[in-house]
């Protein structure tokens, strides 16, 4: 390719094949022929640009890791504004869509992957504990506005609605939870935290 660009073209067109494939067929599907073949491209520019399969899914990994990142800075910039509950519950709903769910369950489902991913998120689970970092940073800002109590442990409140959060978008066929469960459960996790007149579980706050 001749240009950065141009290998950049090449980079997205294979993560989203590869995305295609992982939602339509599961993690066991995805192999370097199925994401070629969406792709609509030879097999061989797949390892062209990446040393093997596994180095592939670890970019496609922390590709969408930069994308939590990115979201969780506009997240602490939303510190303030609207509702504490409301403003969690959307970036979780955001934070697990169904891409989400499908790369931890390629991360969970390939040790090669697992152990490429390593070299940049040692400890914990990749995507999860990033998602995790972007939730505490949120609510240490809301903390610092005075709308969760000052001595509210936010590093166990991001963990807490990490854990939740997925364990309430996870497994699902079809439609993702409605939007009153999600925040009746942040609310919950929430409760006693709220600073003042907000602090009512599974309200906004």
């Amino acid at each position: 390719m001749p240009t950065g660009v141009a290998i950049r073209d090449v980079r997205e067109q294979l993560f989203a094949a590869a995305e295609r494939v992982l939602l339509r067929a599961g993690p066991n599907a995805l192999t370097s022929r199925a994401v070629t073949t969406e792709a609509g491209c030879a097999k061989g520019v797949l390892h062209r640009h990446f040393a093997d399969f596994d180095v592939f899914l670890a970019e496609l990994v922390r590709d969408r890791i930069a994308g939590v990142e990115a979201r969780g800075t506009v997240l602490r910039g939303a510190a303030g504004t609207g509702t504490v509950v409301d403003n969690l519950a959307a970036a979780l709903t955001d934070l697990f869509g169904p891409v989400a769910l499908g790369v931890l369950g390629l991360v969970t489902a390939r040790d090669g992957l697992r152990t490429e991913l390593r070299r940049t998120t040692p400890t914990g689970i990749p995507l999860l504990t990033e998602a995790g970092t972007v939730i505490t940073a949120y609510l240490a800002a809301e903390r610092g506005l005075g709308r969760l109590t000052a001595d509210s442990d936010t590093e166990t409140l991001g963990l807490t609605l990490i854990g939740s959060g997925h364990l309430l978008f996870a497994g699902r066929e079809g439609d993702a939870p409605a939007g009153a469960d999600v925040r009746r459960v942040v609310g919950t996790v929430l409760t006693g935290v709220l600073a003042g007149a907000t602090a009512q579980p599974g309200r906004a706050g």
